[in-house]
């Protein structure tokens, strides 16, 4: 039993990594067929169905006061996220959505040095801007080498991984202990209606389903979505917060660009040098930034 948790830290990093990594590439195929709204908002309401239960029976263990903070939790690391990356995902390919995925450590350091005097030094000064430096070079220019004309989309994947940093520091110092199941669960019942309501309400998406070409496929591609790459997810990502530090748990994002570009290149997406140099500033920065990392 001590041998499990003594490895568990790291078996729950690597299934997130297959699991995260493996998310942009469904987001892409979903997206041939439904809008990136509706493609965010079944995502949500599709992983609050599937946790239903799990919430259902461990609603009581989470106290009132903090509905409000789970709820912004809920929101920052789950419902803002998925429109973003869904959108960004319109224009970017897969991979480089998994490579700027890895800014997310850097952006849980800064937050937990401005916010929650964690440590500071030099040397993540330095890994910080060689990691922003690998993501401007990512939004900036297009895989051939050519000026990006639609940087805006790479940058909702800035704004996603500032939210995901936000929500991992808020988990480690508000709700270390609270149950990992209960967090996720009761997150997700405060949005998932919300977003259902919107999906069936203001989208086609029924119409969709009923009668566009590959709407049965691209469903089964979200369906994975939410129950991976969200539900189950989510219940694994808090408790790696809740078992190590936010920077540690924020780092599966090392692995997360490998399984993306490995499925970007099998659906024949070019891995360019400009992904590479990217990738490689990004990774130096988040590695430059977590060493020695300690909390005071």
């Amino acid at each position: 039993m001590s041998k499990i948790k003594q490895f568990l830290p790291i078996i729950l990093l690597i299934a997130l990594a297959l699991i995260w990594g493996s998310s942009f590439i469904l987001m892409k195929n979903a997206l041939k067929v439904y809008s990136a709204s509706q493609v965010a908002t079944m995502r949500m309401f599709f992983s609050f169905l599937f946790l239903l239960p799990l919430t259902i029976r461990n609603f009581h263990k989470v106290p009132v006061k903090f509905f409000l903070l789970i709820t912004l939790v809920g929101l920052l690391g789950n419902g803002l996220p998925a429109i973003l990356f869904a959108n960004a995902q319109t224009k970017l390919s897969s991979s480089t959505a998994g490579v700027l995925n890895s800014l997310t450590p850097l952006f849980t350091l800064i937050i937990a040095v401005a916010f929650f005097k964690q440590h500071f030094s030099s040397t993540k000064i330095t890994g910080i801007i060689i990691g922003m430096i690998g993501a401007i070079v990512l939004i900036v220019f297009k895989a051939n080498g050519s000026i990006e004309t639609n940087y805006q989309y790479g940058s909702y994947i800035f704004l996603a991984t500032l939210c995901y940093a936000w929500s991992v520091n808020l988990i480690k110092n508000y709700l270390h202990e609270l149950p990992a199941v209960a967090i996720s669960a009761t997150a997700l019942l405060f949005i998932g209606p919300a977003y259902g309501y919107y999906l069936f309400a203001h989208t086609d998406f029924i119409y969709k389903t009923m009668h566009d070409a590959g709407a049965g496929q691209a469903l089964g591609f979200v369906l994975l979505l939410a129950l991976f790459g969200t539900a189950i997810s989510l219940v694994l990502f808090n408790k790696l917060v809740q078992i190590t530090t936010p920077v540690y748990a924020a780092s599966v994002t090392y692995l997360i660009p490998i399984v993306a570009l490995f499925w970007g290149f099998i659906d024949g997406e070019p891995i360019s040098y400009i992904q590479l140099i990217g990738l490689v500033g990004i990774l130096l920065g988040v590695y430059l930034a977590n060493k020695n990392y300690t909390k005071s």
